[in-house]
């Protein structure tokens, strides 16, 4: 048997999650099973004449399985055009990741068309044709993926492919996320392979830590914050609170959270809830300016059984942890530009996390200017994006083809990322026995994190350990 493995995606990048693996079995037969499908996100993955995510770097119609670890665009948004191009196979994946799937997939296509159609305005101003045929994938594309979708619950093993059995392990990343073991037999052999998908924190919040897992011959890890420790935050409420106190009271400001619309969009809401609940919410409008957030949060609530023991606990006393006095829902899109017009203080919460798609650019683009607002950045925003260059201090950005000057205060508030930090990494992998992994693959990271996780690892213990670019393939 010889095994291949090829990551197409979150190979020197933070998104575009997609790795392939090909399994040569003695007897002749071939399998190809794909990890994950998600979208490039960011300027930085870019260059002049391509678009990555318009390129699998193979023949989607020769993948056998799909498995997603996650519902996240960054690693299943591009599901939709691989079906379109020829995949007509199970996509394996948790009850919570289906659930959050059906509504981020069509709300992707709906920002594909949109976008698409905008590109097409703005070249015929100018006389020209849009740069791409068409959009990535359309609605139409959505529900043939959807029929595709096949569940397993967590610590369940299920054949996938003749010799090849799957398990999911809570990730603690998103509601449904899990980390995806892989058991290949052959004969007398057996490879043993997982794959982390994004880890999450090993703090008290929604979700439960991660689960360990069997042991590995060959661990794909993620490497997002593996060159650095998040801040020590032993209360979120008071450091929330102590950014909505100084902006929206003492400055009489709007508070802008861009966030993205599965995980910290709930997350926050926990948190302002609890401190509604304490009496210590100081009185102004909360608003959430999100369909895509709201439907996901309807979607967390029908899920209340992945929560934590401790937060399940809290549902006797609070049946609805995220709806609290002050707080409106905005789905639709008048309602969305008049909050442009709401004077004095307020809290908008609007996707997406990295600010570039979505709602929060038309807040960004009216109250960026204004020295009193503060824009509070809730997790990573990968190189090249909005919220990138807005952290990096950028003083005017271009929104909707408008420079826009950049006098509200850049905020960031690193408890609420999703991802585990380069401590918890190696805490996650503390179930292993390093010497009895044969190969470690760092990806989705930028290179300074895959180096500095590379060398914690490497104290630790772990030997040949790879840092794949973008279509190079390792036999394992």
């Amino acid at each position: 048997m010889s095994i291949f493995f090829t990551s197409h995606g979150a190979a020197g990048t933070v998104t575009g999650s997609k790795h392939l693996l090909e399994i040569d079995r003695n007897d002749g037969t071939r399998y190809r099973v794909l990890l994950d499908c998600g979208m490039f996100q960011g300027e930085a993955v870019y260059d002049a004449k391509h678009d990555p995510n318009r390129t699998f770097g193979f023949d989607p119609a020769t993948i056998d399985v799909l498995v997603l670890s996650h519902a996240h665009i960054d690693h299943s948004g591009l599901v939709p055009r691989l079906v379109a191009e020829g995949f007509d196979g199970p996509i394996w994946c948790t009850p919570a990741t289906e659930d959050l799937c059906t509504i981020m997939l069509a709300d992707s296509a709906h920002i594909q068309e949109y976008d698409y159609n905008y590109d097409v305005k703005r070249a015929q101003r100018k006389g020209q044709k849009p740069e791409e045929d068409g959009p990535l994938y359309t609605k139409d594309d959505v529900q043939p993926a959807l029929e595709l979708f096949q569940t397993l619950e967590y610590a369940t093993t299920k054949e996938i492919l003749p010799g090849i059995t799957l398990t999911f392990t809570d990730a603690g990343h998103i509601l449904g996320s899990a980390a995806v073991h892989l058991d290949i037999v052959d004969g007398d052999r057996t490879l043993r392979f997982s794959f982390s998908g994004d880890v999450g924190r090993y703090v008290d919040r929604l979700l439960p830590e991660p689960v360990p897992f069997r042991q590995a011959d060959v661990i794909v890890c993620e490497s997002t914050y593996g060159d650095r420790d998040h801040e020590p935050v032993k209360e979120a409420e008071d450091e929330l609170l102590r950014h909505v106190t100084d902006v929206c009271v003492k400055n009489k400001g709007k508070l802008l959270i861009p966030a993205f619309s599965i995980g910290k969009t709930q997350e926050i809401l926990y948190t302002l809830n609890t401190l509604s609940n304490e009496g210590r919410l100081p009185r102004i409008p909360v608003y959430v300016d999100s369909p895509l957030a709201i439907s996901a949060t309807m979607i967390s609530r029908a899920n209340s059984a992945l929560f934590r023991e401790e937060v399940r606990a809290e549902l006797a006393k609070d049946p609805d942890l995220f709806t609290f006095l002050g707080v409106e829902y905005v789905r639709s899109a008048d309602r969305s530009k008049q909050l442009n017009g709401v004077e004095g203080p307020c809290i908008i919460i609007a996707a997406s996390g990295m600010m570039e798609a979505g709602r929060i650019r038309h807040h960004l683009r009216n109250e960026l200017a204004d020295g009193a607002n503060a824009v509070l950045a809730v997790g990573f925003c990968a190189p090249g994006t909005l919220g990138a260059k807005l952290l990096e201090g950028a003083k005017e950005v271009n929104i909707f083809g408008e420079v826009v000057p950049v006098n509200a205060r850049i905020l960031r508030m690193e408890f609420y990322s999703a991802h585990a930090d380069r401590m918890e990494l190696v805490r996650y992998l503390g179930c292993q026995d390093p010497k009895k992994v044969k190969r470690t693959f760092l990806v989705h990271g930028v290179e300074k994190s895959i180096e500095g996780l590379r060398g914690l690892l490497q104290s630790k213990g772990y030997k040949h350990i790879e840092a794949p670019v973008r279509g190079q393939r390792f036999e394992i």
